[in-house]
């Protein structure tokens, strides 16, 4: 066997022999930090400390409050709870929902309700599996073996997912008696999987885990029920559908039924801008502007194209405001931490010259609206003058439509605000979830590619910020909304693979965002794919992947 060269994160490098474990590296070199190390980056993929190095190797340690590490945490929390549920409930079975705030939302299958009784036992079962420290070992089994293992074990939303897997080698997680698929790793073991708190949240419960600003304590719980919400009425889309896990939507492909579901799909999101415009028409003698708000990449656009179509059905006369109109010149831009202008803040824009405007406009005043010039970083000398009639409604899209601060002026009857998500139903299955912010980036990464000519590296170095801007000036506000409006597409990730894997194919084992372009990979390589031309052209997946009816 041949030797390898480690090349530690000190720039110190060493030989070892072929095969030789990331922990065992670790342990000779004495890696020390307030946290311990619970996995590492072996030319920036994210590994196991079990993992055998058989190449020369760049080697960091990942810490527990890592941004990687607190992934990894939740992960092995999750992975835990469903230990602990077969144990104590093997008749049942536990699916993983959304995420809520700090915490993942679960419920049993055909249960509705749990009782304190249960949670107080499964509350106590994790806690004595993370005080006993167990082992929690990834091993390689046969694809035969895991398919047998998970059709056995009534796991069928894990055996559907494997048929449509052909990988010879199947990556499971082991503690104890229980087996489980992982996508990336889980803590080596069960011992440092705490703080943790389950709590009633009917009809299912919610696992509560540390933020990311404080790992090592919960938080004060925060109800975010506009969000819940959305998550009730669409997985309720979810059973007309009869699609609640990729394995199935899967064999919708396979038996060529994909071309009802999407319509089907497409169908109800239309119902629901169709119910929003309807609420908006019953507030018709009060309301005169729409405030439309949402993170990156969740379809705020296409939403306010479509309800400006409903609007118009009902008698209205929709006018939209751009916010970005509003910007103050670049030199009078604020600083973030680092010194530099800070775009996504509230203080970036005119709001009392905004505000000021609305009020004359909804008093029937002719007023010029500026029109802002991005190349000269400042309004321009003329701008476009707009007069209010009785049809007329103001829509305005943007990152602070929810904030009071925006439209302080403005009387609370005047306004209707709209939150939009993108939360997706689907699991990859009953105890895997799919990120909403998954979903977002890989829309993102697409969209950038198409109309900006970004590379998917571009796209992933720049999402940690746009995460920390949504995170600072949306999501605070997200319950504030009067409706708020789901545009996730359950089969858009078969459609977002075909365009997404290969930009992830350029990301290099060299770049730091190597880590995330890897497991977006291992991630995509679940679903079949849909064609594109499949895709209705109003549908809001188009302004992702282009041709879309609408203009942008």
């Amino acid at each position: 066997m041949k030797d390898i060269t480690i090349t530690l994160e000190n720039k110190k490098r060493q030989i070892y022999p072929y095969g030789t474990r990331v922990n065992e590296i670790f342990s000779r070199n004495a890696i020390e930090g307030e946290t311990p190390v619970v996995a590492a980056l072996v030319n920036n993929e994210l590994v196991s400390l079990s993992f055998k190095v058989e190449i020369n190797a760049d080697l960091k340690p990942v810490s527990l409050y890592d941004p990687l590490g607190i992934r990894i945490f939740r992960r092995t929390l999750s992975f835990i709870l469903a230990m602990a549920s077969r144990e104590l409930f093997p008749e049942k079975n536990l699916i993983i929902g959304h995420s809520l705030g700090d915490s993942y939302y679960y419920y049993f299958e055909g249960e509705k309700e749990v009782s304190s009784e249960d949670l107080d036992k499964l509350s106590g079962k994790m806690k004595e599996i993370i005080e006993a420290d167990l082992p929690i070992e990834r091993r390689v089994i046969a694809y035969s073996e895991a398919l047998d293992y998970f059709k056995t074990e009534n796991q069928k939303a894990t055996a559907l997912l494997l048929r449509y897997r052909n990988e010879s080698k199947i990556p499971i997680y082991v503690c104890r008696d229980h087996t489980d698929l992982s996508y990336e790793p889980l803590l080596p073991s069960s011992g440092n999987a705490s703080p943790f708190e389950l709590r009633n949240y009917s009809p299912g419960f919610i696992l509560r885990y540390p933020n990311s600003r404080t790992p090592g304590r919960l938080s004060t719980f925060k109800d975010m029920p506009t969000i819940f919400n959305v998550f009730k009425e669409y997985k309720a889309w979810g059973k007309i559908l009869n699609v609640n896990c990729v394995g199935k939507l899967n064999l919708l492909s396979e038996t060529r039924e994909v071309k009802p579901f999407i319509r089907v799909a497409e169908a109800l999101q239309d119902k629901k801008i169709s119910q929003i415009a309807d609420s908006i028409y019953g507030k018709r003698d009060t309301i005169r502007i729409i405030l439309i708000a949402g993170p990156s990449s969740s379809g705020k656009t296409t939403f306010t194209k479509k309800l400006a179509i409903q609007l118009r059905v009902l008698g209205f006369n929709p006018v939209s405001i751009s916010l970005d109109d509003y910007y103050l010149p670049n030199d009078k831009t604020p600083r973030d931490e680092d010194g530099k202008p800070d775009f996504e803040a509230i203080e970036a824009l005119n709001i009392e010259q905004l505000n000021s405007h609305l009020l004359d406009l909804f008093d029937g005043k002719e007023v010029e609206i500026p029109i802002f010039d991005f190349k000269t970083g400042r309004p321009k000398e003329n701008g476009r003058v707009l007069k209010m009639t009785k049809r007329n409604i103001l829509l305005v899209e943007g990152i602070h439509g929810l904030n009071p601060k925006l439209t302080s002026h403005v009387p609370e009857e005047k306004k209707y605000k709209i939150y939009i998500s993108a939360l997706t139903q689907l699991n990859l299955d009953d105890h895997n979830r799919i990120p909403t912010t998954d979903n977002r980036l890989i829309r993102r990464m697409v969209r950038d590619h198409q109309f900006r000519g970004n590379s998917a590296g571009d796209t992933l170095r720049m999402w940690p910020s746009v995460r920390k801007g949504e995170n600072k000036n949306i999501f605070p506000f997200q319950n504030m909304a009067d409706s708020a409006f789901n545009s996730a597409l359950d089969y858009e990730l078969a459609v977002l693979k075909i365009y997404a894997e290969p930009l992830l194919l350029t990301v290099k084992p060299s770049e730091e965002v190597y880590t995330e372009a890897i497991r977006l990979l291992f991630f995509l390589k679940n679903f079949s794919t849909i064609p594109p031309k499949y895709v209705p052209d109003q549908s809001i997946l188009r302004e992702f992947i282009g041709d879309s009816a609408f203009s942008y």
